[in-house]
């Protein structure tokens, strides 16, 4: 199967007080069409540098990053801001919604730029937001929603138009975790039904279940790269070691006075 996104010695590089430092450090990597990627990492291990200069928002210091037929790394800036109104949708863990906008307003903007009349947009807009459980919330604005509810409208705006490829940056760092399963069974269905294929950065590990690949970073590079199959029987593995026994400290029984 051809890739749909080709990365190879990726590198990006920052100066800090006269000192080199690698965000990312000659990663090679394809991920497919449909497939869900969870990029894992802790602070500074490069997986929000990684989904930045995927998603065209930081350029690399070298090398390539090919989605389909397109070079990003050889993009001006137009171009790339052309190429994600037409192919990428963002869900953010601050939600990024537009106060002063309705969720049919936030959801339906991206649609405006793509050249979509009001009307059409409308009715995607509202068909999307009655999908993520929110046709009833429609002219509500954000301060009007709790928090899962604006994520949901943060993911009907990431899906609306379906775009090739949806980036999901800590999608559920702000939510309890009742609602996190919620949202992230939103999101993979919402992908696998369209065929769409799913990035997600986080540091919970508890989302390796939900994707395909797991891509585990350290330092800018790639440490080790685990699928479902592998982390599902690693876990059953887990659950079938057997505990060590627990140490039970007993005294002799007092003789009891005659």
């Amino acid at each position: 199967m051809k890739p749909l996104i080709t990365i190879r010695d990726l590198t990006k590089i920052y100066v800090l007080g006269g000192e080199a430092i690698y965000a990312l450090n000659k990663v090679n990597m394809d991920i497919y069409r449909g497939e869900i990627l969870c990029v894992l990492g802790t602070s500074g291990s490069g997986k929000s540098t990684l989904l930045n200069m995927l998603a065209g928002l930081e350029p690399p210091y070298s090398g390539m990053i090919k989605i389909g037929d397109l070079r990003l790394d050889q993009m001006d800036e137009a171009d790339l801001t052309l190429f994600r109104s037409l192919n990428v949708g963002f869900v953010f863990q601050s939600y990024n919604l537009i106060p002063t906008l309705n969720a049919l307003e936030n959801v339906s903007l991206g649609l405006a730029f793509k050249g979509m009349p009001k009307k059409e947009r409308e009715k995607e807009a509202a068909h999307m937001l009655r999908l993520v459980g929110l046709g009833d919330r429609l002219k509500h604005k954000p301060k009007e929603l709790s928090g899962g509810q604006q994520q949901r409208v943060s993911i009907a705006r990431a899906f609306v138009g379906k775009p090739s490829i949806v980036f999901a940056d800590e999608p559920t760092g702000n939510l309890d975790s009742k609602t996190t399963l919620e949202i992230i069974d939103l999101i993979t269905q919402l992908s696998k039904e369209n065929n769409q294929t799913l990035i997600m950065v986080t540091h919970d590990e508890t989302l390796t279940a939900y994707a395909d690949r797991s891509l585990h970073m350290v330092d800018g590079k790639i440490d080790r790269i685990v699928t479902r199959e592998e982390y599902l029987l690693e876990k059953e593995k887990d659950e079938e070691r057997p505990r060590d026994e627990e140490t039970i400290i007993t005294t002799p029984d007092s003789t009891p006075a005659s």
